[in-house]
């Protein structure tokens, strides 16, 4: 086994104001065991040109992404922006990538997961399917992501109550890191992080673009597509 990675000289680039972690895949799992080792709270967020472009323009946003504990790269348009500005980062790090490695590693190690978004039903689906994978996947629990405000301090109980050392919030961008930097103090979990619609792809419910498509950086065209 290699040596862990110091944390303290990982390098964190500023993107037009935005700090993106120069981080690869395995380094990021390693990152956010790192937290869990520490405990809570830290906010992951992986950052994608729609969500630069709109933090840009709405400071509450990038104020989001300054806070948060571990920015990754995610969208060609962030890896070539820092590799133009001299500052490349080692690759393109996704939602879905990370969320499915967290879970990997989570079965490994005993982590807890919550799950938490999407339509009723498809975060349970999700769960099911991420358990099936990787076999002493610990499912915390699961809830959908359409609950009213006068509901929210019970779901923050029920999820605190479930002591997850991991939660995966699926309410699209940029409603999932408002919501998570607004209770992340609440919340008594080391890493929570936005994954879009990621639950949607592992229920089966949305088809993810082929990996000959992603190699190619036209993730996008398979959207479109499928």
């Amino acid at each position: 086994m290699g040596a862990m990675p110091n944390y303290n000289k990982m390098r964190r680039i500023v993107l037009l104001g935005a700090p993106v972690d120069a981080v690869t895949l395995e380094e990021a799992v390693e990152r956010a065991a790192a937290f869990i080792r520490e405990g809570g709270p830290h906010q992951v967020l992986t950052l994608n040109p729609e969500y630069l472009y709109r933090a840009l323009r709405e400071p509450h946003l990038m104020e989001i992404v300054r806070r948060a504990a571990l920015v990754t790269a995610d969208g060609v348009g962030i890896v070539w922006a820092a590799r133009m500005l001299g500052q490349p980062v080692p690759e393109r790090v996704t939602g879905i990538d990370l969320m499915t490695a967290l879970a990997a590693r989570a079965a490994r190690e005993g982590w807890r997961v919550f799950l938490l978004g999407a339509s009723p039903g498809v975060a349970e689906a999700a769960a099911a399917k991420l358990a099936a994978r990787f076999p002493g996947f610990q499912v915390a629990g699961a809830h959908h992501g359409y609950f009213a405000p006068e509901d929210e301090p019970k779901l923050l109980q029920r999820i605190n109550a479930a002591r997850p050392d991991v939660l995966f919030v699926a309410l699209g961008a940029p409603k999932q890191e408002v919501w998570i930097a607004r209770n992340l103090n609440t919340l008594r979990v080391p890493v929570v992080m936005g994954v879009g619609g990621s639950f949607d792809v592992l229920a089966g419910r949305v088809k993810r673009a082929p990996a000959v498509l992603r190699r190619l950086h036209l993730e996008w065209l398979g959207r479109l597509v499928y």
